[in-house]
């Protein structure tokens, strides 16, 4: 099977009811793990890279790795999405590479950092939309700023400058019809990376979770039924790997998530899109840790990536249980990307 449009999965995800889990990766480990737990799942999947990973992997190895997952299970779905380009080169150069979505993140300046105006972020979104659909590929805008700053994107806001950059739901409308967009990225309080809250219980010193502006994304789907939201900054930072790091030499206090509900939630209300990256990284990290703490005189690469490879996976499938893609890979044929640039036509 070859690449499908993200839009044919996103589509098909709202007639279902459903999510759809994007992972980002950095290497081949990541990528096996992925399209295993879609394969036991019965998963269709979204794989996405951001610009950083793209330097670190350089783009031929990941579009190499990307072309042998889909020739070893033509049977599932998958998307090869760019995550926060900054800008029409990036996004260009992406498609140029085959990646069949690409994500505009016009809500930033090309520095990934610095809030940008609605404005600009409306002519450089439309402007992407324009030139990506000419050839079938899929785009993700963005509308409100994240918090957090992870792999060179992020506007890195304070708890409470972040309630000052969430996503106008009215707005939002505009912003969809005048850029042409295929999915909207939500700010509703969520953060990149594994620190997502500020919030101290004033009783126990312990760390509450993000306050998520969940009534946002009601009001969006009400507004826009047919509209496919994304929620970023979606890991959930599960206790149980943050200890596992912690107990083999880590030290990651005050660490916090997203809660599977809160995404859940999100999903019965428009939601198809769930970005997940920290969590893998976690049992990643703590599987390579826990190696090298109990066999210290461990030093085939093999030995610590086998054990991190099995750690994601099991991350994955639970992730693609939960926002209910488990068992949709087979529904619909797959769409072309030469076929997608005709509706858009």
């Amino acid at each position: 099977m070859p690449l499908v449009p993200m839009r044919q999965i996103l589509d098909e995800a709202a007639k279902g009811g459903y999510g759809v889990g994007a992972f980002n990766v950095n290497n081949m480990e990541q990528i096996q793990a992925i399209m295993e737990a879609a394969n036991d799942t019965n998963s269709p999947v979204i794989i996405q890279a951001s610009r950083g990973a793209l330097k670190y992997s350089k783009l031929i190895y990941l579009k190499k790795l990307m072309e042998a997952a889909v020739e070893e299970y033509p049977q599932i779905p998958v998307c090869m999405h760019l995550d926060h380009g900054n800008s029409v080169e990036t996004c260009m150069e992406a498609i140029q590479l085959g990646f069949t979505s690409v994500m505009i993140d016009g809500s930033l300046a090309e520095d990934g950092k610095t809030p940008n105006s609605y404005e600009a972020n409306v002519a450089i979104t439309k402007k992407v939309a324009e030139i990506a659909h000419m050839f079938g590929v899929t785009v993700e805008g963005e509308l409100g700023c994240l918090g957090g700053i992870e792999d060179g994107h992020g506007a890195g806001l304070s708890d409470k400058e972040v309630q000052d950059h969430l996503t106008d739901p009215k707005q939002a409308e505009e912003f969809v019809a005048l850029t042409g967009l295929d999915a909207l990225a939500v700010a509703i309080g969520t953060s990149h990376g594994a620190y997502k809250s500020g919030r101290i219980d004033p009783v126990t010193g312990e760390v509450l979770p993000p306050t998520l502006a969940m009534d946002r994304i009601r009001e969006i789907h009400t507004l826009m039924p047919n509209c496919h939201m994304v929620m970023h900054g979606s890991s959930s930072v599960p206790k149980e790997l943050v200890d596992v790091i912690n107990q083999y030499g880590g030290k990651m206090p005050g660490t916090f998530g997203i809660p599977v509900a809160n995404i859940q939630d999100g999903i019965r209300h428009g939601v198809r899109k769930i970005n997940v990256d920290t969590d893998s990284r976690l049992a990643i990290t703590g599987a390579i840790r826990k190696v090298f703490f109990e066999t210290p005189g461990k030093f085939d690469p093999r030995d610590y990536l086998k054990p991190a490879r099995e750690a994601a996976y099991k991350v994955y499938v639970d992730r693609m249980n939960a926002f209910g893609q488990a068992g949709h890979a087979g529904d619909y044929k797959p769409m072309t990307l030469a076929a997608a640039a005709k509706l858009y036509k």
